[in-house]
């Protein structure tokens, strides 16, 4: 199976919008308070996949760290000077197409015996300069396609770097909302602590009085030590994702600041009509497309050195026996030739060049079919999750509501001699670990949210050119 046109010269493919002048969208200042990001009527976006990240993530202090992030990322920054090595390839093989122009120079001193005797000699003092110039005229197009591969290559490479920072943007976010997580949970840990405690306390006094037993007691000190083990652990996550959240910044690890606690942190709703150009937004699918189109081009170098080359070479030089008379000319030289060459006989290496070129364009095509297949699967999987997740939390809501209301009414019971410590002790048990149940569902319908976003490419409209520079 042959590439299209693999013989012909063909213009790349480039992404919708790759080839307009489009002017780079500016995040907010930090210094602002926070716009209604979220008030945005669906109606007026195509899609989720429209909205630059400092409208989708509201909490200000988020907007802050993503901006570092963008800033001072050593990621972003890897691929922001891979595209400047691109982009400086792409002229350095469009140069082919001009002639090659050089100069040299030379000074000669010598002399020669005139007889073998050696008694008489002639010295001779000569100065040379000239010009030469050489043009290879592309008859079969393999300059052109070679130059095509280039310009592909720098498309990739661009999407490259919007992959990568969107892949940022979510990862920050991402880490940011587990490191709230975590936050919500040691704050539930402790009051859970503090609700043992006063249990214990309550036991330890009817006891003292006469009118409880030891058991009641023992059972209430250890649900206070249980609960009152699981803090450290808790702090110590709270410390390495905050030094995961520093990598991603780009500093040394250190503490995070937070913005609005879990339970008050809002995302957009998904708005009608999600995108059908998702291949044409996605940064890894466009990457995986100009792979498709530069190793097509390749394909046309490679049968193009089969062909022989044509090209045309001409001299102009002086010479004179005086430096100072050289740019006058005592003698002038010039020539002017055609050439024509190609090879004849290589053992094999050109076919198997050619055949290698083939492998590689159908790989990339393989590759993109794939990576668009995963990409259509990445969406649907965040558009499930994302119901679902919403229903679980309602669910986990209610949950917490009753058992919120278990614990008084329990607590009412055991004061009033209706209810064993056990009633107490179980409606506790109960309560706090449907908090924490709570709190991992609100983060996993909010992450649920960035996977969709991320999934359709979001931000996509967005320029590179405010970016930090290589």
């Amino acid at each position: 199976m042959e590439p299209a046109g693999a013989g012909e010269a063909e213009q790349p493919v480039e992404p919708a919008g790759a080839g307009e002048a489009e002017q780079p969208v500016e995040p907010p200042d930090p210094a602002e308070p926070a716009g209604s990001g979220l008030a945005v009527d669906p109606q007026l976006a195509e899609s989720m996949a429209d909205l630059p990240w400092w409208e989708v993530f509201e909490d200000s202090v988020l907007q802050d760290l993503l901006k570092t992030s963008l800033e001072q990322n050593y990621d972003i920054k890897i691929a922001v000077a891979r595209t400047e090595q691109a982009r400086n390839q792409v002229i350095a093989t469009r140069s082919a197409f001009f002639p090659q122009v050089d100069y040299q120079g030379s000074a000669r001193r010598s002399h020669y015996p005139i007889n073998l005797l050696g008694d008489s000699q002639q010295k001779f003092t000569s100065f040379l300069g000239w010009l030469s110039v050489a043009w290879e005229i592309d008859i079969w197009g393999r300059i052109r396609r070679a130059n095509e591969a280039a310009k592909a290559e720098l498309l990739a490479s661009e999407d490259n770097q919007r992959a990568v920072l969107l892949s940022l943007v979510s990862q920050v976010a991402s880490h940011y909302l587990q490191l709230l997580e975590l936050d919500a949970k040691l704050q539930i840990a402790e009051e859970a602590v503090a609700a043992f405690q006063d249990t214990y306390d309550l036991f330890d006094r009817k006891y003292k009085g006469g009118v409880a037993s030891k058991l009641e007691v023992t059972r209430a000190a250890a649900a206070e030590a249980q609960a009152s083990a699981s803090v450290p652990n808790l702090k110590i996550q709270i410390e390495a994702m905050e030094n995961h959240l520093s990598l991603l910044l780009g500093r040394p690890p250190g503490p995070i600041p937070r913005g609005a606690p879990l339970a008050e942190q809002r995302l957009p709703e998904i708005p009608p009509g999600l995108p059908s150009e998702l291949l044409e937004r996605r940064p890894d699918i466009l990457q995986a497309e100009q792979a498709v189109v530069a190793t097509n081009a390749a394909v046309g170098v490679a049968m193009g050195n089969f062909l022989p080359r044509v090209g045309l070479t001409s001299m102009w030089g002086a010479s004179s026996d005086k430096l100072s008379e050289l740019a006058n000319g005592s003698a002038s030289l010039w020539n002017l030739a055609g050439e024509f060459g190609g090879p004849l006989f290589r053992g094999g290496m050109l076919y198997a060049e050619y055949k290698a070129r083939v492998a590689q364009w159908e790989e990339a095509k393989a590759s993109y079919e794939q990576t668009a297949l995963a990409a259509f699967g990445e969406v649907s999987d965040a558009l499930v999750a994302r119901r679902l997740l919403r229903d679980q939390r309602i669910a986990r809501e209610r949950q917490s509501q009753q058992l919120a209301e278990s614990v008084r009414l329990s607590l009412l019971r055991y004061n009033q001699g209706l209810a064993s410590y056990f009633e107490v002790l179980q409606a506790q048990q109960e309560f706090f670990p449907a908090l924490i149940d709570l709190a991992e569902t609100r983060t996993e319908e909010l992450q649920a949210v960035i996977s969709l976003y991320k999934s359709l490419g979001g931000g996509w409209k967005l320029g590179t050119t405010w970016l930090p520079g290589p």
